[in-house]
């Protein structure tokens, strides 16, 4: 991903404001909202870092789960000329819609890593 960071398995976004000339971002992932900011490529590193591991801290003070918890599954609406098409494919290769639509999604995932390490 290259509008992202990463460090111990955390993943950060990162933006550029013109405004105020800085790099900033957020820890994505998590169940709390920890931002970071930097004036230079290092800078935002840095701060990113500090910024997962002052969170991982805290959350082992609070004694709470530092990660967000992901139940797989979700809601998607997809315009339903596609959602037909998709049911087709499906039923053709003999799997469920969900079973589908996961490989799908799957394969699109990977194909993102693959392009974006």
């Amino acid at each position: 991903m290259n509008s992202a960071l990463e460090y111990k398995g955390y993943f950060g976004s990162i933006e550029f404001s013109n405004e105020d000339d800085c790099f900033y971002g957020k820890i994505i992932g998590i169940n709390d909202l920890v931002t970071f900011e930097g004036s230079s490529v290092e800078e935002i590193r840095v701060a990113f870092r500090e910024a997962v591991d002052d969170y991982l801290l805290m959350c082992e003070r609070a004694g709470k789960e530092p990660e967000k918890t992901y139940k797989g599954s979700f809601n998607v609406r997809i315009d339903p000329k596609l959602h037909k098409k998709a049911s087709i494919l499906a039923q053709a290769r003999h799997i469920s819609l969900n079973q589908f639509i996961e490989l799908s999604i799957a394969e699109k995932v990977d194909q993102l890593y693959r392009a974006n390490p």
